[in-house]
């Protein structure tokens, strides 16, 4: 039965079953060292020339052949151990070799760290790329971050519930992507940007406290370290005020630190609270950088920003937009401005930022349809398009909806930072370029007019 690299370190004196890719391959002499590469890590396996058969087979080997091993783990001889693997105090004495697959000199090295090698070949090669052991590390911490995510809310009296993808377009924010109807020609889906209204539906549908790590949707321009689709973890509370919202996450966080990261420091708990007018004009950004030394990664400075103003003025639309989105709920001591100054009016919105990246942000959300209607009446939205929008949202505000909140944390960017990694791509498994591409798979591409015919469609050239 087949064990793990890393499973050999108890098993000294025993013949075992490896299998995996040839990492890297040395002939010294007469003797043969291959380094055996599995999911659990690397071990170095040892050919010699008294069964010529197999030593003969193991001179075919090549970097990233599959091949099944059969052999004795040995002590290394003393001077002779690798302290840069868990591995490195042991050897495989090979007693029999396997080819399952052979392999073409791969395009791109997946030896090292990776960071060298052009962007466009690691992402045309992903595949590939994913064999190296950063990136296979970072996947598997990414994994227990999500279930300890998942343990810790459902601790916590949370549900996770899953929300439609194919949801309605409704233009407030970025651009949708679009998904036509076969069966409703002239008609559109939306890809979610957020599960925002979904899971305030869920609040008005009784079920106080949701969670859900989601993929998200936005379709914008090029705009460097952001992707096409991205992760969020979501949640909304009822009967919730931004203290309790804010502590919550702040334990979740720290518990992830904790735990996974305890070499890091965090700069201050509870995490300091600045207000968005005060931070504006002390660091000229809503999102600095508070670490003592900028370079310093063994740093977390994790910093709540709050108090944004409700609306802005778009250059673009000639008119206000909400900064968050239209469903944050107001300061109270600001309505009596909302029809006469309204730019002045603050929103019950928070953001959170570590070391100078915002890495989630959150609102206390309306409940009250007549409010709503003053929002969407401020933002230049006439009845007839916020009820044809956004009906759905205002009837469920007639039945008893609970005050409610919540936040999402793009755990891309989370992950990243964690890392210590430049970018998310470099946490996600198959990420797009900055324009929206896979390079791996060729997407996104035409398709065929059969396709095009069956959605009633046509392409303007």
């Amino acid at each position: 039965m087949r064990v793990l690299t890393g499973e050999i370190v108890n098993k000294e004196g025993e013949s075992v079953e490896l299998a995996g890719w040839v990492d890297n391959r040395r002939d010294h002499g007469k003797i043969i060292f291959i380094d055996l590469r599995d999911r659990s890590g690397i071990v170095q396996v040892v050919f010699t020339p008294v069964d010529k058969s197999l030593y003969e087979s193991a001179g075919r080997l090549r970097l990233e052949w599959v091949v099944k091993i059969i052999g004795k783990v040995n002590r290394r001889p003393k001077g002779m151990e690798n302290p840069e693997i868990e591995t490195g105090n042991l050897e495989i004495q090979a007693e029999n070799l396997e080819i399952l697959n052979q392999s073409e000199t791969p395009p791109i090295s997946v030896s090292g760290d990776g960071y060298e090698i052009g962007e466009e070949s690691r992402m045309k090669h992903r595949y590939l790329d994913l064999r190296r052991t950063r990136l296979r590390k970072n996947l598997q911490m990414r994994a227990e971050i999500v279930k300890f995510i998942r343990d810790f809310l459902v601790k916590k009296d949370f549900i996770e519930i899953e929300t439609p993808i194919l949801g309605k377009s409704t233009p407030e924010g970025a651009r949708d992507y679009l998904v036509p109807s076969r069966l409703e020609p002239g008609k559109f889906y939306a890809l979610p940007q957020s599960p925002q209204q979904y899971k305030q539906l869920l609040m008005v549908a009784g079920l106080e406290k949701y969670f859900q790590v989601v993929r998200c949707f936005r379709d914008e321009d090029t705009r460097g370290d952001r992707q096409p689709e991205f992760t969020q973890l979501d949640l909304e509370m009822s009967f919730a005020s931004e203290r309790e919202i804010a502590d919550l996450i702040e334990e979740l966080l720290i518990g992830i630190v904790e735990k996974f990261f305890p070499e890091k420091k965090i700069w201050k708990k509870p995490f300091p609270r600045e207000i968005y007018g005060y931070v504006m004009e002390k660091h000229k950004t809503d999102k600095p950088d508070m670490r003592s030394d900028k370079n310093n990664n063994g740093e977390l400075a994790f910093l709540w920003v709050t108090d944004f103003s409700l609306f802005e003025y778009s250059e673009t639309e000639k008119r206000l937009v909400s900064t968050h989105h239209p469903f944050t709920q107001p300061n109270s001591e600001d309505l009596e401005l909302l029809e006469k100054e309204p730019r002045k009016v603050r929103a019950r919105a928070y953001d959170i930022v570590l070391n100078g990246f915002e890495i989630g942000g959150g609102s206390i959300r309306i409940h009250d349809q007549e409010l709503q209607k003053k929002i969407f009446d401020v933002l230049g939205l006439t009845p007839e398009i916020y009820n044809e929008r956004f009906g759905h949202m205002l009837d469920a505000f007639k039945y008893g909806a609970p005050p409610h909140g919540g936040i999402a944390l793009g755990l891309d960017r989370l992950l990243a930072i964690l890392l210590d990694e430049p970018n998310i791509r470099e946490v996600i498994a198959f990420p797009k370029t900055g324009d929206g591409r896979d390079l791996m798979i060729g997407a996104p591409a035409e398709i065929d007019k059969k396709q095009l015919d069956e959605l009633k469609l046509k392409i303007m050239k």
